[in-house]
């Protein structure tokens, strides 16, 4: 139990020592999330598009 104990302490005082990121840092890293997410969906679809209009056009 003592094990267990000082285990939860250590991983208390190790928590103090992180540097958590701002709102405004968090905001600003899921903006460029999305935006990425979404032109990389739309690019992956241009292409799915295109090939499949050339699939269709082979058979």
């Amino acid at each position: 139990m003592r094990k267990i104990i000082q285990f939860i302490k250590e991983c208390h005082s190790e928590l103090k020592k992180v540097i958590w990121p701002s709102r405004d840092d968090v905001i600003s890293s899921v903006k460029v999330v999305i935006i990425s997410t979404v032109i990389i969906a739309a690019v992956l679809g241009f292409v799915d598009f295109v090939l499949l209009l050339g699939v269709q056009k082979i058979f």
